[in-house]
């Protein structure tokens, strides 16, 4: 029986991972949640779960003290956006396995992160570095020759940088595969997530970014692909179903039974990858260049894009100007030594330059 703390509980990942634990009673026990914005499902979860009041967090800094404070043998880290860094620290000091949602976290304390994790003790729920993790098994890391992320192509696939000017926040919500919530779903939209996921595969992996690829696959049935160095592709496909990459995390070293049904290859399928064009997608490109450079400019390219989704949203920025305006940021930045000071401090500044550059628009 493992205990699990859920950070984040009320969103997409926590919900599902709630889900999970009421399908295996025998295997998981919650031990503590924490919300944000929605008071009246993390009460009815409090109440479903006969949590007591102290295990109850509202908001990234009670969550980071319950996770220090609690002791769970598993974290599950659902906070939206780089606020769930402080949770992170504190769930790996404690000793906790992390399953980690929270991608921004990892990405902008990078080995602030990375210096405290022991061996296996982060475990991804992204899709796509769940994936990864399941192919690694197949060699060793010498033999390792390439990451290859699959991208949806989000609801954009194929268009042109003219045809992406005048997308409205309605149509960047309109993911054609997952559901999840609006920045998320934005930064699919623009390929910052990606980005993102390309940074993240870096620090994860060990990996170099210059063998660390991207192909659009609309089904999002394969997840991602290791190339070995003899020329054998392994990939790991299934259902685009979040559940079996958390359950992964949850249960590792051992599958969660039952987490998704399987694929039916009794019916006719057919599966496509194309390049991406980081031409007209510039964030995937944008990011690799920022995880090269490191320091507090991936912190600077996640914070710059968070404001810069939020105008988009509220009608003061256009869509192709969420990446222009990171870009902008990024330009003007001279990287902080790297410590939760200065991350923190890098933030606060690419936030202000943000919205500064957004105003004069």
């Amino acid at each position: 029986m493992r205990t699990v703390l859920v950070l984040g509980s009320t969103g997409s990942v926590g919900t599902q991972t709630l889900d999970l634990i009421r399908a295996n009673p025998d295997k998981f026990k919650l031990v503590g949640i924490s919300g944000n914005s929605n008071a009246e499902l993390l009460a009815s979860q409090k109440i479903e779960f006969s949590l007591p009041d102290d295990v109850v967090a509202v908001g990234p800094e009670k969550a980071a003290e319950l996770a220090a404070s609690i002791g769970a043998d598993v974290v599950v880290n659902g906070i939206t956006g780089s606020a769930g860094l402080a949770a992170t620290l504190a769930s790996l000091k404690a000793g906790s396995r992390l399953a980690l949602a929270n991608k921004e976290s990892l990405i902008v304390g990078g080995s602030l992160v990375t210096d405290i994790a022991g061996q296996g003790q982060i475990q991804p729920v992204d899709s796509e570095h769940s994936a990864i993790a399941q192919c690694l098994l197949s060699g060793g890391p010498s033999e390792v020759s390439k990451l290859i992320l699959t991208a949806s192509g989000g609801p954009f696939r194929n268009w042109t940088r003219q045809q992406l000017a005048n997308v409205t926040p309605e149509q960047a919500l309109k993911h054609p595969t997952w559901t999840m919530g609006k920045v998320i779903t934005t930064n699919s939209a623009t390929m910052v997530n990606k980005g993102l996921e390309v940074i993240e595969a870096h620090l994860l992996f060990g990996v170099p970014f210059d063998q660390i690829a991207v192909t659009v696959h609309r089904q999002s049935i394969v997840h991602s692909m290791v190339e070995f160095h003899d020329g054998s592709v392994i990939a790991q496909a299934s259902e685009p179903d979040m559940k079996l990459a958390i359950g992964y995390a949850m249960g590792w070293p051992e599958r969660l039974s039952g987490s998704t049904r399987p694929l039916d290859f009794t019916k006719v399928q057919s599966w496509d990858f194309e390049p991406l064009d980081e031409d007209v997608f510039t964030a995937v490109k944008l990011a690799r260049q920022v995880g090269k450079a490191g320091l507090t400019f991936p912190a600077v390219y996640n914070a710059a894009n968070e404001e810069a989704v939020e105008a988009f949203h509220n009608g003061k920025l256009s869509f192709l100007g969420i990446t222009d305006t990171i870009e902008a940021v990024l330009d003007m930045h001279s990287a902080e030594v790297l410590s939760l000071d200065g991350v923190l401090a890098a933030e606060t500044w690419a936030r202000q330059a943000a919205n500064s550059l957004i105003a004069k628009r």
